[in-house]
């Protein structure tokens, strides 16, 4: 076997310095972490429009892919919706490889160095995410919506880079990782309210008279702002790193955070600081015409020093939407429970969120719904009764859609506004059948019957006949990270979920 020891040995000697009594377990997760890396990967080799392969071809349970220099690379049939780690080895001409990192050196393609590095990362941070972790009974439901968020162990379910975290030490990691359950202290950077942007209402709370007390991560401050400022509210850590719910129930506060999480560099531009106030008044009127099975947390405030690196969003917390012996979770969560494994919760699930999905798209709004940003709050019972939505930076809103509907269109600019119905679906039906949807099913069999058991009492509408009878589209993240000179998001296409079902 290949291994690429890098990473891996950097974090083993930090962490035995840091918390010596980790060290055995976090030896004992580094295979299954590198396969469930070399899951992810796979998937984008069998799947994503990689230049350099030329042809794939399936025979039974494998599947071997030619490459453009005349190389073959082998591996098991893949399943483009599986979330369990089922690639512990592939076959590069022969050579055997059980490390994503070393398969991307070896496979030497343009700006594979750079990839490989951080699937390194990937591998190691998701080794230690899971040596930390107390045995839970997935029968005992947490109180509060950030300790589900702090249940999601392993990051994105499709993204190979879903545990990367350059620039983050060992204690970093323990001391910021949601999955690890530190309570943050933030710092507050004061900056002259007229040197600021702010939309919405700034708090009080966070104001000394004529300067504003700007919310800032505490790796921020230290790494890229390089100040301590002032100290702030304590905070649990969210599954998006970044996103803090301040105690005491208070609100949820998004940072900035310049470091590259999975494929992004989390900062919070001035753009998004802008159109903030603006989109979450929309949303809150767009709301009714779900009929009550959708509520968008609401942005409080939003303040910016005129810098990607120095601002902050400070929006309601989901919980605020659970009623009495009802549960706020995340969709990225569900996975740690056993209600995706009934078929009729699958199914009614599924309908909750098609239905809701698609019924703002054809009035003219495209959610970004994927596991982090769809919340579903369940019953008592863990029956699926109504979504939330958090972080609307990245929806996309159609003026025509919405004229056809009567609807008043915003005062928005930018890349939130398109007319263009690919990109409308695209963001939809990645994020949330692609993202959502395949994250909580866990295979392709599952999703594919959820479907079919729905979209057949679904409106015919013409972006539900695009679902059922186009391969569905998702980000080829894979090609975007190894794409460093092409802007944008790109895009592959999976095979139609619904040709699974049976």
């Amino acid at each position: 076997m290949h291994r690429s020891p890098t990473a891996e040995a950097e974090v083993a000697q930090e962490l035995a310095e840091a918390r010596p009594d980790l060290v055995s377990r976090y030896a004992a997760e580094l295979p299954g972490a590198r396969a469930a890396v070399l899951t992810r990967l796979w998937r984008a080799l069998a799947y994503e429009p990689l230049p350099w392969v030329t042809g794939r071809a399936t025979d039974g349970d494998r599947l071997t892919l030619r490459l453009r220099d005349g190389r073959r690379l082998e591996g098991p049939a893949a399943d483009p919706y599986a979330t369990a780690a089922y690639v512990s080895v592939v076959r590069l001409d022969g050579t055997a490889y059980d490390d994503p990192a070393r398969l991307m050196t070896g496979l030497g393609v343009p700006h594979a160095g750079g990839l490989a590095a951080e699937l390194g990362h990937s591998v190691a941070s998701m080794a230690l995410s899971r040596a930390g972790q107390p045995t839970a009974d997935p029968n005992e439901w947490p109180a509060t919506d950030w300790e589900w968020e702090q249940r999601v162990v392993d990051g994105h379910p499709f993204h190979p880079n879903c545990r990367s975290r350059p620039g983050f030490s060992v204690p970093e990691q323990l001391a910021y990782g949601p999955e690890h359950r530190p309570l943050v202290g933030l710092r507050l950077m004061p900056v002259r309210a007229d040197e600021c942007l702010v939309t919405g209402d700034w708090p009080a709370g966070m104001r000394d008279g004529e300067r504003l007390l700007i919310p800032v991560h505490p790796w921020q401050a230290a790494h890229v702002l390089k100040r301590a400022g002032d100290e702030g509210p304590a905070a649990q850590p969210l599954m998006s790193l970044r996103t803090l719910a301040l105690t005491g129930e208070g609100p949820h506060v998004k940072t900035a955070l310049s470091a590259r999480l999975t494929s992004s560099v989390r900062d919070i531009s001035v753009y998004s600081i802008g159109m903030s106030a603006t989109l979450s008044a929309f949303a809150e009127s767009l709301a009714v015409r779900t009929d009550g099975l959708l509520h968008f947390t609401r942005t409080l405030g939003a303040a910016t020093a005129d810098s990607p690196d120095l601002a902050a969003v400070l929006r309601e917390s989901p919980q605020l939407y659970a009623g009495s012996g009802e549960r706020v979770v995340p969709v990225a969560a569900l996975a740690g429970t056993d209600l995706p494994s009934r078929p009729s919760w699958l199914a009614e699930f599924t309908r909750l969120a098609l239905t809701v999905g698609l019924r703002l798209l054809d009035h003219g709004v495209a959610l970004e719904a994927h596991g982090q940003n769809l919340l579903v709050v369940l019953s008592a019972t863990g029956a699926p009764l109504r979504l939330v939505y958090r972080d609307l930076a990245d929806i996309r809103v159609s003026p025509a859609r919405l004229a056809r509907h009567g609807i008043a269109v915003p005062e928005l600019s930018g890349r939130v506004v398109t007319d263009d119905e690919t990109a409308l679906r695209r963001k939809l039906f990645g994020a949330l059948v692609a993202g959502a949807l395949a994250g909580t099913a866990g295979s392709a069999a599952a999703l594919g019957r959820a479907l079919e058991t729905v979209v057949r009492d679904l409106p015919d509408t013409p972006d539900l006949v695009a679902l059922r009878e186009n391969p569905l589209p998702t980000k080829a993240l894979t090609l975007m990270r190894l794409s460093p000179g092409t802007p944008g998001d790109q895009w592959a296409e999976l095979p139609n979920p619904a040709r699974f079902g049976g």
